[in-house]
């Protein structure tokens, strides 16, 4: 029996979403049928591209009868009123992460998306890549003994990375304590098994141009003793490629000229950074050019240590190096399959089901609470207790799409 398609229409064609569309477009299953985007230039590439109507709401496209669901990549500071929207006309929604700036607003989308009975999922791209998953297999298995402690370290240049005034505010969702450091916590939730009981952590604004948090240290205590750092700096300046050799994206990293990222910023001049920003959204000149396929390993968010009474776990270029207590091996992935591959599929297979994601509304918000944690730690010098924290679902963390 021929399984039916679901119409998803992307809200936003910014970088997310550029990113995302590619996976969908590979699913046998998913159809895009529609766009939303609030610049007319945009939504006419899009509509020449991909032949679908395009619209400048969400409202609009939600009201079009041409989606049964959206994914929502619109700024942080968007999110709820877009998923309150979508969720009121009956639409399935994914939006990309942080979900929200406070918890209210993640309870009323929560809320919203309950109440009008449609599936809800967070973007949280990297906690869906095949090595964090495997990690989570192997823990769960018990091969190693009991999960003792995880370190991920990220250093880059994410801060002088082209970006918008709102990328560059936390009051709105910027820096990289939102933007990033949500992975790491997203990451480390899912492989400890999602309780974070507290949280103690320093953040750094080193550069008054930049306006917000480029750094942080976070130390996170889980249920059952298991404790955790998370440590990140986007100051472009050391790498951990260095150490990893493959970047986030898997392909092989190359070094280039130093501080490659801040001398383009600095040589942009005012208004410049905008016109860099363009060429990284739908349409623009670098993201045409990132379209063209490459070889790939797997993806690497920073270096990743993970620790069990019995051995360690590390990633290799194309899965995950396990030290036991007798002897290494090595537990190879498939290739070719991405984080946003897995994302998107549990998204079809939630909707075809009614089971909700992994990662739905309850489990991100209790990665947001522990970003959350993170700034008021640092802002306050003491340790936080949390309260919104789920368990891991491990019936939903396949390592294949469904259609393989």
């Amino acid at each position: 029996m021929t399984e039916p398609t679901l119409r998803i229409g992307l809200v936003g064609l910014g970088r997310a979403a550029t990113g995302t569309l590619p996976s969908m477009q590979k699913h046998p299953n998913i159809t895009v049928t529609g766009a939303a985007d609030i610049r007319p230039e945009v939504i006419e590439q899009f509509r020449a591209d991909a032949g679908v109507d395009g619209f400048t709401s969400v409202e609009a496209l939600c009201d079009s009868g041409t989606v049964d669901a959206v994914y929502i990549a619109t700024p942080t500071h968007l999110h709820t009123e877009h998923v309150i929207a979508a969720a009121e006309r009956g639409k399935h929604v994914m939006v990309e992460k942080p979900m929200a700036i406070t918890l209210d607003d993640a309870q009323k989308m929560i809320d919203v998306t309950t109440k009008n009975g449609v599936q809800f999922q967070v973007g949280h791209s990297q906690s869906y890549e095949p090595p964090a998953r495997k990690i989570r297999e192997i823990v769960q298995s018990g091969i190693l003994g009991n999960l003792t402690m995880m370190h991920n370290w990220y250093y880059n240049d994410w801060l002088y990375r082209p970006r918008l005034p709102d990328e560059l505010n936390t009051a709105r969702g910027g820096g990289i304590v939102f933007r990033q450091g949500a992975h790491q916590f997203d990451i480390m939730r899912l492989i400890a098994g999602g309780f974070v009981n507290t949280v103690r952590a320093y953040t750094g604004r080193w550069d008054p141009d930049r306006p917000t948090e480029g750094a942080q240290t976070a130390y996170l205590e889980f249920d059952g003793g298991i404790v955790a750092t998370a440590v990140y700096s986007a100051y472009d300046r050391f790498y951990t490629t260095e150490f990893t050799k493959i970047n986030e994206g898997g392909q092989e990293a190359k070094p280039g000229e130093y501080a490659q990222a801040r001398m383009a910023i600095r040589n942009a001049g005012a208004g410049g950074e905008e016109a860099l920003k363009s060429q990284g959204r739908y349409g623009g000149a670098r993201q045409q050019a990132g379209s063209s396929p490459q070889a790939r390993h797997q993806s690497f968010f920073g270096l990743s240590i993970i620790s069990c009474e019995k051995g360690d776990i590390r990633q290799s270029p194309d899965g995950l190096l396990i030290y036991g207590e007798d002897r290494m091996w090595e537990e190879p992935l498939t290739p070719g399959i991405v984080g946003r591959d897995l994302m998107v599929d549990e998204f079809y297979r939630a909707i075809r089901s009614g089971t909700p994601p992994n990662n739905d509304g309850r489990w991100a918000m209790g990665t947001l609470e522990v970003t959350l944690a993170v700034l008021e730690s640092s802002r306050e010098h003491r340790e936080v207790s949390l309260s919104h924290q789920v368990a891991t679902r491990d019936e939903a963390l396949s390592l294949k799409p469904s259609w393989m």
